[in-house]
């Protein structure tokens, strides 16, 4: 399919001459009508003014390429499509990937001379003036192929440049407009061979509702490729053309086998093929030959990776790659044709899928989300999204169907963020021992905390915080807070290195806020997950841990190329040395440690493979779940997204609890991906990761863990003069307690 050659510019004369020599074509068909040839000849001189600056062959456009065409969107494989987008529902393919059955079915149908006329037919002028100005019958054109796909691109351009009034006078039944059409299909031809326009006709016309082109014909009505369709299914389709609305097998499979055999008819009447072969051919019933695939429209038809979709289509929208403005971009996305092939593995959105709707079905009474992110580490590749919502842009809330994508940030479809609860602590971890100091240091404890104690930390007075089930353990490590999932230590750590140590670390791990925006504005409750973020945003976090430190901005594009095989520059993952490997493989041992001798046991992954995870609970409005193995990452959400702050209690999928933790839901939703994921996708194991520098394991001096100060009460204590809207302690509430399994 190449580009057709470039056109040269004609003269006024050549148009007069044309338009007379049109004049002729008509008279001598046949027909010497008085009044018709006098006025014509007489009028030729103004009409050639008033055509010729649109008849500039400059100004048309015939290269296919820059037809209006379908966007598809591929899944990482290449192959799977995700979802299709279109104004105009079309795919262009060059003349030799059309069968040739279906060349002689629209050529027989539409224009049996085309193979020997020069662009315009006088023997179908001369039948279509008897008919039409003679007999007062029915309203004929005459028109050859060539024409009609004049009339076809003279159209798409001026709704290309958003010129109604132009794509009007493009097909009113004048005149004027026969007479542009047939001077502009003479020097076509004079241009172009039969081969090229017949190519042209074919990825142009329509063929049924919002189905243009041959290609897309084919593979709605008989899923198949143009090259296979067979002598009926070329019939079929090429039959469509005269009467899109009507002859649509689909819409009116009666009237369509009537203009299929009429169409085989002309096919041996013509000579195209022997009529033994369409009188075989008409005997078979149209509702057997049809394998209708709907080519569904946009990420609402993308299922399971509907919400994938989104994201993926909206990283086009933001980048100015695609377009100065996001009109354009948009425009591109529905008529250019692109090819899109993203990061999302099929294995992985099942997984997630399936994960989020076993543990927490769409339709459950309580109406709460379960969200999914997974990530592949040291690339950025997101590899799923889930919830258990439908994607419908017109969900209403209060229903499970919403275009809101929880898992991601807002600039990118999603909501406001959560907070993560204690899935923040190996962020603390990881800032203690980044500062030099070791894992293994016995820390004083205290449930009272003056921020002036703590560096860093906005406002002033007393921030009080205890554990999940009360007091606190002291003196404790930060190894044993992280597995044991304690809240006291980690302000204790804060007291030593900082808040804005740990904000920075944050950021450096590739933490930000829903909002896009970074911390600012320390406060002491941010070290046990205050802060709110996407499922997204963490999962890239626990990403670098399980990186080797190696930090990516998220991406959802691996390449997008054009119909012409233009590609366009897609958005880097940016993936960089963010910390060094000796923090992230020593903050993976400990999450490691939180699974084989912590709270999260019950994280861990079959076959003894080396499991990385931690669990949270954020004022027991989020349960949350995040782990890693060296090639996936992944974070798992319970929320209930439409009325933050709302405590998760009651009865949730059947089972009555007063307090829910990370281990309840979450914990099950992240594993059940994780297992599915790994089988699915066959990825082994490694369990050579999480090896700790010694020296930030170091031990420094006797620890106990078995010394609990009980406060006189597991509730939070109010102190005067506190700033801090999250100084209570179940902002820490986390699935961290001594006791195992929450």
């Amino acid at each position: 399919m190449g580009t057709m050659p470039e056109k040269k510019p004609k003269t006024t004369r050549r148009v007069f001459t044309l338009i007379l020599a049109y004049i002729m074509f008509c008279v001598a068909g046949g027909v010497v009508a008085s009044g018709f040839l006098l006025p014509a000849v007489m009028g030729a001189n103004t009409m050639t003014k008033s055509l010729t600056s649109s008849l500039k062959a400059d100004d048309i456009n015939f290269d296919l390429a820059d037809l209006p065409q379908q966007s598809r969107m591929y899944a990482s494989d290449g192959t799977t499509v995700l979802a299709t987008f279109y104004e105009q529902n079309r795919i262009i393919v060059p003349l030799k990937s059309i069968s040739d059955y279906m060349q002689k079915a629209v050529v027989a149908r539409e224009d049996h001379r085309f193979w020997d006329h020069s662009g315009i037919d006088p023997q179908g002028i001369a039948r279509a003036f008897v008919q039409t100005y003679v007999k007062k019958g029915d309203t004929q054109g005459g028109s050859t192929l060539t024409q009609q796909y004049v009339k076809n691109i003279l159209i798409d351009q001026a709704l290309e440049d958003d010129d109604p009034i132009e794509a009007y006078h493009a097909q009113e039944e004048t005149i004027a407009r026969k007479l542009r059409e047939m001077l502009i299909s003479v020097e076509l031809e004079k241009k172009y061979s039969k081969q090229e326009i017949l190519q042209g006709y074919l990825n142009i016309a329509q063929f049924g509702k919002n189905v243009y082109g041959v290609e897309t014909a084919a593979q709605h009505y008989f899923s198949k490729s143009a090259s296979d369709l067979n002598l009926v299914e070329s019939a079929t389709i090429a039959a469509i053309t005269k009467n899109p609305a009507n002859f649509d097998p689909t819409v009116n499979p009666e009237e369509a086998e009537k203009q299929r055999n009429i169409t085989l008819d002309l096919m041996s009447e013509w000579g195209f093929v022997d009529k033994s072969e369409t009188d075989a051919a008409k005997k078979i019933p149209l509702a057997d030959t049809l394998h209708v695939q709907d080519v569904a429209v946009g990420c609402q038809a993308a299922g399971n990776a509907a919400y994938f979709c989104d994201y993926a289509i909206r990283q086009i929208e933001k980048s100015d790659v695609f377009g100065k403005t996001l009109k354009e971009r948009r425009q591109l996305i529905k008529q250019g044709g692109l090819n899109i092939y993203t990061t999302l593995d099929v294995n992985a959105q099942n997984s997630a899928w399936t994960a989020v709707r076993d543990n927490l079905p769409e339709d459950d009474p309580s109406g709460y989300e379960n969200i999914l992110a997974a990530i592949r580490p040291g690339t950025g590749e997101v590899l799923a999204l889930a919830q258990n919502r439908t994607y419908d842009v017109n969900g209403a809330p209060g229903t499970t169907r919403t275009s809101v994508n929880y898992a991601v940030d807002y600039a990118d479809g999603g909501g406001s963020g959560f907070q993560v609860g204690s899935t923040w602590k190996p962020i603390n971890f990881a800032a203690w021992i980044n500062a030099g100091n070791s894992a293994n240091e016995p820390l004083a404890t205290s449930m009272h905390y003056s921020y002036k104690t703590i560096p860093d930390a906005d406002g002033a007075g007393v921030f009080d915080v205890q554990n999940s089930g009360g007091g606190t353990v002291n003196p404790e490590t930060p190894l044993q807070a992280l597995n044991q999932s304690h809240n006291t230590t980690q302000v204790s750590m804060a007291q030593r290195i900082g808040l804005k140590s740990i904000a920075d670390m944050a950021k450096t791990m590739g933490y930000h806020r829903a909002d896009g925006t970074d911390i600012t504005k320390y406060n002491p409750s941010m070290v046990i997950g205050t802060e709110p973020s996407s499922p997204l945003t963490m999962a890239n976090v626990y990403a670098t841990i399980a990186g080797n430190g190696v930090e990516c901005t998220p991406i959802a594009l691996n390449k997008v190329v054009d119909s012409s095989g233009k590609s366009y520059k897609v958005p880097s993952a940016n993936c960089h040395q963010a910390i060094s490997s000796e923090v992230a493989q020593t903050t993976a041992y400990a999450m490691n440690l939180n699974v084989t001798q912590g709270v999260a046991k019950d994280a861990q992954l079959s076959d003894n493979r080396k499991t990385f995870a931690k669990t949270g609970t954020s004022e027991q409005t989020q349960l949350a779940t995040s782990g890693f193995v060296p090639q996936v990452a992944a974070f798992a959400l319970i929320t209930n997204a439409e009325n933050s702050g709302v405590s998760l209690k009651g009865t949730i999928n059947g089972v009555y609890r007063s307090s829910w933790y990370g281990a309840d839901i979450a914990l099950p939703t992240w594993k059940e991906f994780m297992e599915n994921y790994l089988s699915s996708a066959n990825i082994p194991q490694d369990n050579d990761y999480g090896n700790p520098d010694q020296n930030m394991i170091r031990t420094t001096g006797s620890t106990s863990s078995t010394t609990k100060k009980k406060s006189s009460s597991t509730k939070s204590r109010s102190t005067s003069g506190s700033t801090s809207t999250n100084s209570g302690t179940t902002s820490g509430t986390t699935s961290g307690t001594t006791t195992e399994g929450q």
